[in-house]
């Protein structure tokens, strides 16, 4: 029964710290797409507020709102 709970938490906390290294990809992959970007400047606007949101909800440790955040931005540089 220990070692089940003790695989549970284990399993748990890796998936969270999978969630964890994603954000900072996520990241980087949005900045060296900035400098080339082709955007209104409303949605380049957009782009930066949800890469600072990301950035933000990632270091408050919401990795799944942080990744959503990202992925939005990642979907209007046509990612």
């Amino acid at each position: 029964m220990k070692r089940t709970i003790a695989f549970a938490v284990l399993l748990a906390l890796s998936s969270a710290g999978a969630l964890a290294n994603t954000c900072p990809a996520l990241m980087a992959e949005i900045d060296a797409a900035l400098p080339s970007a082709t955007l209104s400047e409303a949605d380049m606007q957009r782009v930066m507020e949800l890469r600072t949101q990301g950035e933000a909800q990632h270091e408050a440790g919401d990795h799944a709102a942080s990744e959503a955040s990202l992925n939005e931005a990642k979907s209007l540089l046509g990612m």
